[in-house]
């Protein structure tokens, strides 16, 4: 396991040297995200400064959600990149070289490229969300800073699992994009604000279906002690086991499908 995990790192390792040697590309991508994260902000601030909450929650409790969001996307991005790649290598037949290696293909999927935004996604996230909940009411403590943390993994691991899963459905689609992966990315982005604001139909979809909500509102929900069910933040790390699961049985079955280019 140490074997692989190093390999996967000397992977992502040798990918970053790469994309830093055009360090132009890196500053313009980072400042961008950065200007993308105030942008968001400023958003925030223009609504909350005509409404004094959003159906119940405050202004920082919508930044945690933001924050948390941000710090997913981020991960995903910096360490996972390459499973967005998975349908044009698919398309183009390139997935047969991980194929022949002595490695496992989903991690050489994943580690196939490196996003630069991630980073800057996943220190602006940071910086909002230690911000957001010094203002925010948490009964802070040793076992709440713990279960903070484990929510925090949970729904980084979440993020992670319905990028493969969704990527991975590009084995059953003929195209070299992955327009399946984008469009649900689309829909996770409503999860930014609280699940409270959608309509039945939408929150059954971004609760349950593809539970976006356990990345935002069920954890921030948790700490704050908010929301009509908060105990459902627990729930955060169980969802992040199920769909990390749900992911890999995807990839596995769609890789038995996989016919390399051409035939």
């Amino acid at each position: 396991m140490l074997r692989v995990i190093r390999l996967y790192f000397r992977f992502l390792g040798l990918h970053l040297r790469a994309l830093l040697e055009y360090q132009s590309d890196f500053w313009v991508m980072a400042v961008a995200t950065v200007l993308m994260q105030v942008v968001n902000l400023v958003f925030l601030a223009a609504v909350f400064a005509k409404v004094p909450s959003l159906n119940g929650w405050s202004f920082w409790a919508v930044v945690a959600m933001f924050a948390m969001m941000a710090i997913a996307e981020g991960v995903g991005s910096f360490f996972f990149e390459g499973t967005w790649r998975l349908s044009n290598a698919i398309n183009e037949g390139t997935l047969d070289y991980a194929l022949v290696r002595p490695y496992p293909v989903v991690l050489q999927v994943t580690s196939a490229e490196v996003g630069i935004n991630g980073l800057t996604n996943i220190v602006t996230g940071g910086a909002m969300l230690t911000v957001a909940l010094t203002r925010v009411d948490v009964d802070w403590s040793v076992l709440m800073v713990l279960l903070a943390v484990v929510l925090l993994l949970g729904a980084v691991f979440i993020k992670v699992a319905v990028n493969l899963a969704t990527n991975s459905i590009s084995f059953w689609l003929s195209g070299p994009s992955p327009m399946f992966a984008m469009a649900v990315h689309q829909v996770g982005e409503l999860a930014r604000f609280p699940l409270s604001v959608y309509p039945l139909a939408l929150k059954a979809t971004l609760g349950f279906v593809v539970p976006f909500a356990f990345i935002s509102t069920f954890p921030i929900s948790f700490l704050m002690n908010a929301g009509s069910t908060p105990w459902l933040g627990l729930l955060t790390p169980l969802v992040a086991v199920y769909c990390v699961g749900i992911a890999l049985v995807v990839f596995s079955r769609g890789l038995r499908r996989y016919e390399s280019a051409g035939n």
